[in-house]
């Protein structure tokens, strides 16, 4: 016979399944359109801090840092929607146990918030990876089924507490960018944890809109291995988002692997440049990957950005690439009877300037690859969220307080006229 535990459990995960399942179905009750991440802030405090309500509220973050004014502005450059990211690792740490209530309803007001300056609302439970500062991410959670559920009970009391807003106005993502089924011996996990995280939020919030997406960084090609069957609800958007090409999109970003820290220079498209002008960036790159990298990873870095560079060369073949991930979607998504209004790509975009490099990718770039990936959504029927107001990615603030160029904003409201 089964542990006590163990049967109680389970019949917790079915208990909450089938009050899922019996929750009236409907058309999605949240629409958006046009839309900007709020992105994680990096000025968090350690986690020793958590205790301390002076260092942890208000939450999110950038409550401390925006004011009403600075979301009305968004709302006046044509954004309907904002994106909110949550890091729900405080709400998995002892060290905020007394302050629970106090952060649910600090997520609540932060939501009203955004409502208040006329824009809808995503909020999305963000995990990012553990370290430094900080003992609870994305690998803990995924790798320590204990820790999973409480997660799960993180996302069924985040539910409860937005429950009783305007579904209208506001709708959960209960994960974002689950790290998971990303291997090639073909795990496949993430279904069950999906409907489980699926569940846990329908069963505290009838009315609200999922956003729900595949494994392995939300990705298109994991959103296409997705039954959505699976989850037998029509009050629901799905998700997937797109960096494509990493090489031109991630440039400089030290946090992207063993390769990407040494590719700076590059313009959007390559083509945008003369031959000569590519050739001498790419010549700079290869003499840092020679001076920097490790011996043992050399010649690998450089074949890798010849094979790279080769993919992209061409307008034809950077075509292809950025097409891709849109053609899947919609391909999954006619299969499955999904129409194209519930679907968005939830995260896109263009580094700026990685924090503590010089140097900084010139906005008419970023402005581009922008308003390409836009119109390939718009072309598509799906909304979409850009990546993001602020820190390396930014489109309205830069670092220490200072403003990134308006180019990305204005090609955002040139196409709201």
């Amino acid at each position: 016979m089964a542990p006590l535990g163990v049967m109680i459990k389970g019949l917790g995960a079915v208990l909450l399944l089938l009050a899922a399942l019996v929750a009236p179905a409907s058309a999605a009750s949240f629409t958006m359109k046009r839309g900007l991440n709020l992105d994680i802030w990096t000025t968090w405090p350690a986690e020793d801090k958590w205790a301390d309500p002076d260092a942890i509220l208000p939450y999110p973050e950038w409550r401390k840092f925006l004011a009403d004014t600075n979301l009305e502005a968004l709302k006046a450059s044509g954004f309907d929607f904002l994106r909110m990211p949550v890091d729900p690792a405080p709400f998995l740490s002892a060290k905020t146990s007394a302050l629970r209530d106090d952060l649910y309803a600090s997520v609540l007001e932060s939501a009203r918030m955004v409502n208040r300056a006329g824009l809808k609302v995503v909020v999305d439970l963000h995990l990012i990876p553990a370290g430094g500062n900080r003992s609870i991410g994305m690998g803990e959670v995924m790798s320590d089924p204990a820790l999973f559920d409480a997660y799960i009970e993180v996302v069924r009391k985040m539910a409860a507490a937005l429950a009783n807003e305007d579904p209208a106005r506001i709708a959960f993502e209960p994960m974002n960018e689950p790290v998971v089924d990303c291997d090639a011996d073909n795990t496949h996990s993430w279904p069950d944890r999906l409907q489980r995280l699926y569940a846990a939020a329908r069963a505290s919030a009838t009315k609200l809109t999922l956003v729900l997406s595949g494994g392995c960084y939300a990705s298109a090609e994991a959103l296409s291995k997705v039954d959505p069957k699976a989850i037998p609800d029509d009050n629901v958007i799905w998700t997937f988002h797109s960096y494509d090409p990493f090489l031109l999109t991630h440039q400089g970003a030290t946090w992207a692997g063993d390769f990407i820290p040494h590719v700076t220079g590059l313009p959007y498209p390559l083509s945008a440049v003369p031959r000569a002008e590519l050739d001498a960036a790419l010549d700079s790159i290869r003499a840092r990957i020679k001076a920097e990298a490790p011996w043992t990873r050399r010649s690998g870095l450089l074949a890798y950005l010849d094979e790279q560079v080769a993919s992209m060369d061409s307008e034809d073949k950077l075509l292809r690439i950025m097409d891709a991930p849109f053609s899947k979607a919609e391909k999954w998504a006619k299969a499955n009877g999904i129409k194209p209004e519930n679907v968005t790509l939830g995260e896109f975009g263009m580094i700026r300037q990685e924090y503590g490099n010089p140097h900084v990718m010139p906005a008419k770039y970023r402005a581009a690859y922008a308003r390409d990936m836009i119109a390939r959504a718009e072309a598509h029927g799906f909304s979409w969220s850009l990546w993001g107001y602020g820190g390396a990615f930014g489109v309205v603030d830069a670092f220490d307080g200072t403003k990134a160029e308006p180019d990305v904003l204005d090609m955002v409201r040139k196409l709201a006229k």
